[in-house]
């Protein structure tokens, strides 16, 4: 009797090793969880339908703001009412990272062309600086062609206290870093109804924000993490095709 159960044993352990094993290997390199497995636009976890961000349980929606745009007209979040759009936080002068988040939303702009109901609403950290002229300079620079775009400026205190308690994005004044400001290279996603909304990574939490650092093109940047503008892509038609329903 023991002799079958031992082969039974060595039945099991084979099979694990068979079917079970070449997974984990596929799923693990260096040590580490293999980064394409949690955000790859293949995943199938990843293209169901998109979260909402909650609050101790609660969705969350974009806070009241009112600021002057490029055209030194006043736009508040009611502006965007019915409307999908991306929040994004940057200034004219920086150097860094700025101008490849600016390049991501145009190649959106230009993918969306053809939808109405998509906009943009891109927030100065350095008001001072970034007057409604520097502003309309800036879009024209970078040939922003949808109506919907705003690039706005205001009060300094309340643009941060959108950034850094209303989004949870960092931005801050910092003299030591190039341009003299520094902040994440995040894009927020928001819905019709003004909820902030992202898909779900490989392990069913949402991913919240989504990069906009790194371009279509590049793929993935020299930290390895990969370029997610194909996923806010798939996602924003995902819920402008739902306003159109």
């Amino acid at each position: 009797m023991k002799k079958y159960s031992y082969v039974g044993i060595s039945f099991i352990i084979l099979a694990f090793g068979i079917i079970f094993i070449p997974r984990i290997v596929n799923r693990i390199k260096d040590t580490s969880v293999v980064k394409n497995d949690r955000m790859s636009a293949d995943n199938p976890i990843a293209n169901e339908k998109l979260s909402y961000i909650k609050l101790n349980g609660t969705p969350k929606k974009v806070p009241e703001f009112s600021f002057l745009d490029q055209d030194s007209l006043q736009i508040t979040n009611h502006d965007y009412k019915g409307k999908i759009y991306i929040v994004e936080f940057f200034f004219t002068s920086c150097p860094t990272i700025c101008p490849k988040m600016t390049k991501n939303l145009v190649y959106l702009q230009n993918k969306l062309k053809d939808y109405e109901d998509f906009g943009i609403a891109s927030f100065t950290i350095n008001p001072k600086f970034d007057t409604p002229r520097r502003l309309k300079n800036y879009a024209e620079k970078y040939n922003v062609t949808n109506s919907d775009w705003h690039f706005l400026t205001g009060d300094r205190e309340d643009i941060y206290t959108l950034a850094n308690t209303g989004f949870s994005i960092y931005a801050a004044e910092n003299p030591n870093v190039p341009g003299g400001f520094e902040h994440n290279g995040y894009f927020a996603l928001i819905d019709q109804d003004g909820y902030i909304r992202s898909r779900y990574d490989a392990s069913g939490n949402p991913i919240i924000y989504y990069r906009g650092t790194i371009g279509v093109e590049e793929k993935i940047d020299e930290n390895g993490e990969e370029e997610q503008i194909t996923i806010l892509l798939e996602d924003i038609k995902k819920l402008l095709n739902k306003n159109e329903q």
